[in-house]
């Protein structure tokens, strides 16, 4: 059975923060239909205030790919807030399997009850959560594409904004990386392909031995997401696709051929 060869990445869709990233959505999916892409993952954050309205708008934005199961979605912080829609998007468990034909995704929830403070965003991953995904590799099939989904991020990134900036200051947890991050990394390392998250609205992808770390961004702050594709047994660097226009240029300038970057 061949590889799933192409994979889109999306993250931190903000329904309901202004009307702009209602329209931004409706571009991506418009995007996404087009280029009949395999398989899409969201990474959390797909509302904003967790409000059930604004997830009723994400089924109604996604309905086409939702309908074609050829989505899977993991939570955010966001998501757990209000009306905590998460459970909606992860059915109560903390670590999940999605497989499709050629495509093995493990679904980590990363979001906890804390998150329904604004500032106590920070993510959760726990050793029994680690053991599940342990657990969860070893059925996958030989061959497929395999990915690690969640929402926070694994690795240290740049501080984003005053009140993480704030935080880093004072040792609080709210702009943290994932305690455990680096150990869900070592124990993935050779048997995963990609490890995709968000949380952080600036995009960025790293390798770590064999292993493709990214982070999608705000894809509809962006109009634009990766597309990952799978072909003789290696998964390429991210290609970047644009669906629109940015909805905030002075904060991420362009995406050419590489990161967006970030203007003075």
């Amino acid at each position: 059975m061949e590889a799933l060869m192409r994979l889109a990445h999306l993250s931190d869709l903000h329904l309901g923060e202004r009307p702009e990233h209602l329209q931004a959505a409706r571009a991506l999916v418009r995007s996404l239909q087009e280029e009949r892409v395999d398989h899409v993952v969201v990474t959390g954050d797909i509302t904003h205030s967790g409000s059930i309205a604004e997830y009723e708008q994400w089924l109604e934005i996604f309905a086409p790919l939702l309908r074609e199961k050829r989505i899977t979605v993991v939570p955010g912080n966001h998501d757990v807030a209000g009306d905590g829609v998460a459970e909606l998007l992860s059915d109560g468990l903390r670590v999940s399997v999605d497989a499709r034909e050629g495509l093995f995704m493990i679904c980590v929830d990363s979001t906890a009850p804390h998150n329904k403070s604004t500032f106590r965003s920070h993510g959760e991953l726990c050793e029994q959560m680690l053991d599940s995904v342990d657990e969860a590799l070893k059925r996958a099939p030989r061959g497929w594409t395999r990915a690690v989904l969640l929402h926070h991020h694994v690795l240290p990134m740049p501080v984003e904004g005053i009140g993480e900036w704030f935080a880093e200051r004072f040792g609080w947890p709210h702009a943290a990386e994932l305690p455990l991050g680096r150990e869900l990394l070592r124990r993935v390392q050779g048997h995963v392909d990609l490890v995709l998250h968000g949380h952080k609205h600036v995009p960025r992808e790293s390798v770590v031995g064999r292993l493709r770390v990214a982070n999608a961004g705000c894809s509809t702050v962006l109009g634009a997401y990766r597309v990952f594709e799978h072909e003789g047994g290696e998964v390429s660097a991210g290609r970047w696709l644009h669906a629109g226009s940015a909805l905030r240029p002075p904060l991420l300038a362009r995406v050419l051929h590489g990161e967006p970057k970030v203007a003075a």
